[in-house]
């Protein structure tokens, strides 16, 4: 049996991962919601290098051992190494733990039930959207100005739909149970190029761009640990939650989508100023910012192509209609890297449907729930299973809480790691520092305990390395690049990368950079000009000269440098001799 012979194995010695897989981050695109030049910096991630020999990676040896019997005549070699271009069918095995077998006396009753779901099955993905269109089209030249640009673009518009094949179907099932129309299901091409990692100049992320407080309001966790804006199922059943609000208060989806861009608050006081002027309050008719203006013309633009792409010269690529991911949950600690070999994938395959997390360690106490293909579904487990029979943890990472005088170089030596990899592990930017009483990850012994649950509540706060730095925002412009703007602002290339996340040196015009610089030196005050300065003196002297003739003591005056201007002496009474008034 597979079982004993894994047992077998795990007896014999495993340790730890070694020091070959270093755990890497996977930093966010860094996105103008308005430009869709931002898919420039979206480079297909590298194939994951080839497993190490068993005798150096008692890891590999498990996962061969494992999988070798069971999966070589049905998994290519090179499957493993590929980037996920189109889903490919549910494992058997997956497909079963979803939805149990019907007891045998209602084989029957079920029988009609499973004709009908095979049908729905075998029709194409793209199709099941176009049957459920319901949002009445916006004609107008700016929604066939989106759409003929979007159709000039058929490279960029193959990576955004090569993406979409991982998270459009569990889109689509959502968007159906609540019986909305299946065009919002094309909206996370607007807002993010269906790309889960995005993050804006807004600080608006995931595929749904979520900014932070309406993140908030819809019940998305923000914290070290993970940001649930950038969770596919979380942010999904966030954004059609806010939808459908939209809808209620507006009753027309355009205007639905105005609020999901602009606010709901901007567009209902756009319509009362309509209304106070007797005008249409339809959403042509509003005024707007550019952005939201073209913001339902792109969405239209989209629709358009899918609903006839070969009218524009577009090839959309084969979505076989069923789940590309499974939900997996943990009640322990991992590490992402050992989440992704338990599971025979790269790690960016890993992070792509599983973007939330934002600590190399998946903390268990959290109850996190993580995705994986259907057809490694039963491949992680057995290898799971394995690991756990070594009695190995499954985390190399614990926390530590920052000590008031205490640096992260400090840290760092104790912990026997460098400080570089600390500052990775912990998304610590260059120029910043861990304030005291923030808690961060450091190495873990064999002896450490899981990370416990009061920690997912732990402050972690950074502070600029000197009180003369301050943050600015830079608007790169047309022939900008990144070393040009670095020797602008006397910072270093790879500074920036860090700071925004850069997954690419190339800019665009437009793009916002967050740079943290040095503050400029206090001026001296300027001294006021000579004529001012003149005139100010020419006051003080007459203002005395007024006082002697009223026959009061001037105030004390401030030395003069010149002779004040004189008066005749006149006759004035003083005032004992004045006669009283009246």
């Amino acid at each position: 049996m597979i079982c004993a012979a894994l047992i077998a194995l795990a007896g014999a010695g495993c340790s730890t991962l070694p020091s070959g897989d270093a755990v890497t981050t996977r930093s966010p695109a860094t996105i103008d919601r308005a430009a869709p030049a931002a898919d420039r910096a979206a480079a297909p991630a590298a194939p994951e290098a080839p497993a190490e020999a068993a005798s150096a990676d008692p890891l590999g040896a498990l996962i061969a051992l494992a999988t070798a019997p069971a999966t070589a005549a049905n998994v290519p070699a090179a499957e493993t190494a590929s980037a996920p271009a189109a889903p490919a069918p549910a494992a058997a095995g997956a497909e079963a733990t979803e939805t149990a077998a019907p007891p045998a006396e209602a084989a029957s009753t079920a029988q009609p039930q499973a004709s009908a779901a095979e049908a729905t099955r075998e029709e194409d993905l793209w199709q099941r959207i176009r049957r459920g269109f319901a949002i009445p089209d916006l004609e107008t030249p700016l929604a066939a100005s989106r759409t003929t640009w979007y159709a000039g673009q058929p490279a960029y518009f193959d990576r955004m739909t090569q993406r979409a094949s991982l998270y459009l179907f569990h889109i689509v099932e959502e968007i159906e149970k609540r019986g909305m129309p299946t065009e919002l299901a094309l909206l996370p091409f607007v807002e993010s190029a269906m790309q889960p990692e995005a993050v804006s100049s807004a600080r608006a992320a995931g595929l749904w761009q979520f900014i932070p407080s309406t993140g908030k309001i819809f019940a998305l966790r923000q914290d070290q640990w993970r940001d649930e804006r950038r969770d596919v199922v979380e942010s999904t059943r966030a954004a059609l939650d806010y939808l459908q609000k939209l809808y209620a208060e507006f009753g027309h989806w355009h205007l639905a989508l105005a609020a999901y861009n602009w606010g709901e608050g901007a567009v209902a006081r756009s319509i009362a100023r309509n209304r106070a002027s007797r005008k249409p309050t339809d959403y042509s008719s509003l005024r707007m910012p550019r952005e939201t203006r073209h913001y339902v013309p792109k969405l239209q633009a989209i629709e358009n192509i899918v609903r006839d792409p070969a009218r524009f010269g577009i090839t959309l690529p084969a979505l076989r209609n069923e789940p590309y991911f499974v939900a997996v949950s943990k009640e322990r600690d991992i590490d992402v890297a050992t989440a992704a070999r338990l599971a025979e994938m790269p790690i960016d395959e890993f992070r792509a449907l599983n973007p939330s997390f934002n600590r190399p360690v998946i903390v268990g106490a959290a109850q996190p729930t993580l995705l994986l293909p259907a057809r490694r579904a039963d491949t992680f487990h057995a290898n799971l299973a394995a690991w756990e029979a070594t009695g190995q943890p499954l985390a190399s990472w614990t926390t530590y809480t920052m000590r008031r005088e205490e640096t992260l170089a400090q840290v760092a030596r104790r912990a026997g790691i460098a400080e570089a990899k600390l500052r990775e592990a912990n998304r610590i930017p260059p120029r910043y520092r861990i304030a005291p009483g923030s808690t961060i990850l450091v190495p873990r012994d064999d002896s450490a305990e899981d990370i416990a649950p009061s920690y997912l509540e732990a402050t972690f706060r950074l502070v600029p390395d000197s009180p003369n730095l301050r943050q600015v925002t830079h608007r790169v412009r047309r022939g900008e690049t990144l070393h040009s703007v670095a020797r602008r602002w006397r910072v270093q290339p790879d500074e920036i990368i860090a700071w925004n996340n850069l997954r690419s040196t190339a800019l665009f015009a437009g793009q916002r950079l967050t740079l943290t610089v040095a503050r400029p030196p206090a001026r001296p005050a300027a001294r006021p000009p000579a004529r001012a300065q003149a005139a100010g003196r020419a006051s003080a002297s007459t203002r005395s000269a007024t006082a002697a003739r009223a026959g009061a003591k001037p105030a004390a005056a401030r030395p003069q440098r010149s002779a004040t201007v004189s008066t005749a002496p006149r006759a004035v009474a003083p005032a004992a001799q004045r006669p009283a008034p009246g």
